[in-house]
């Protein structure tokens, strides 16, 4: 199936906005019809282009077939300015699965390999999903953290601002992914003194100006949601967060795409835990799913408007709804 089909959109056009006017076009991860129905209900009430973000493994978990079922039932127009995205593809196979399906939008990953093997894996990919119009991203460095299966790496390695002129020009990316000192999954700092790599972004942005850059595993972790769970009989000492003033400041630097996971994850969990102890006699899965799906589309609002700084967005002469 083709994306437009979908009614989806691919990067370009929304990158080159972002780029222009200094904000980032969120990219949160989904797992089910509560993760993307929140998602999109705080994209369009914010009026805020955006990215669906689905990891290999989330794909295996829902499936190919429901996954595009649950978008065509999502109604989404091109005005809307929305796109599908494989997050961390791990070869060349699932990034064409990913195209066939119907994504518009795909990372191939392979970071952890040598930069030649790296640069002929993606390239193999730009090729496929070229010939349909499909986006690509890939990455150079390495985050350190876990949030799945296929973002898991017990250490980090910054990008060498060197490596990426002869990288973008080799393999013919529309964007591509750093590594800045985020990382994956609930503990991304030991301190809240620790700075991103500025100096690392700026050298980047300025090798390839006006290229469209990316942060991974750059959630904030709401202090407020690791408190419901803590209180309400979970275990996570110590979840930190990327400072949402260095978030912001990135969006000046190229930055213009900038995933969560972790956030929505959280305010599902605190939910689950709050709505389930509150009312420990209740079975209903609408009850404790419903307001799963209300916190999270709270915090998709929060972070379009205060980290991202894509809310009204919408409104430009380039995406008129």
């Amino acid at each position: 199936m083709n994306y437009s089909e979908l009614g989806l959109v691919n990067t370009v056009d929304m990158f080159a906005d972002a780029i222009r006017r200094h904000y980032a076009v969120p990219a949160f991860n989904f797992y089910n019809m509560e993760t993307l129905s929140a998602i999109l209900a705080a994209a369009r009430e914010k009026r805020s282009p955006v990215m669906l973000a689905v990891s290999e493994s989330a794909l295996k978990y829902m499936g190919g077939d429901m996954l595009v079922g649950m978008i065509l039932g999502a109604n989404i127009k091109p005005a809307e300015q929305i796109a599908l995205h494989l997050d961390h593809g791990g070869g060349v196979d699932v990034c064409a699965q990913a195209i066939e399906l119907g994504f518009s939008s795909v990372m191939i990953d392979a970071s952890k390999l040598p930069f030649d093997e790296n640069i002929d894996i993606t390239r193999q990919v730009v090729k496929l999903a070229h010939a349909r119009n499909v986006s690509v991203e890939a990455e150079l460095g390495v985050l350190a953290g876990i949030e799945d299966e296929t973002t898991a790496s017990e250490y980090s390695n910054y990008t060498n601002p060197a490596d990426v002129e002869k990288f973008v020009q080799a393999t013919g990316i529309d964007s591509l992914a750093i590594a800045i000192g985020t990382s994956h999954g609930a503990y991304k700092r030991k301190s809240e003194g620790e700075e991103l790599r500025f100096d690392i972004l700026a050298d980047v942005a300025a090798r390839l100006p006006g290229f469209p850059l990316v942060l991974h595993g750059a959630s904030s972790i709401p202090q407020d949601l690791v408190k419901i769970i803590n209180d309400f009989g979970g275990n996570m000492p110590g979840a930190r967060g990327i400072d949402v003033a260095q978030l912001r400041r990135a969006t000046q630097m190229n930055v213009c795409k900038i995933n969560v996971d972790s956030d929505l994850r959280l305010a599902f969990t605190a939910a689950l835990r709050q709505s389930l102890s509150e009312k420990s006699e209740n079975f209903n899965p609408r009850e404790f799913l419903g307001a799963a799906k209300k916190l999270m589309t709270v915090i998709a609002g929060d972070e379009i408007e205060n980290i991202m700084g894509s809310a009204g967005k919408l409104n430009s002469d380039n995406f008129c709804l």
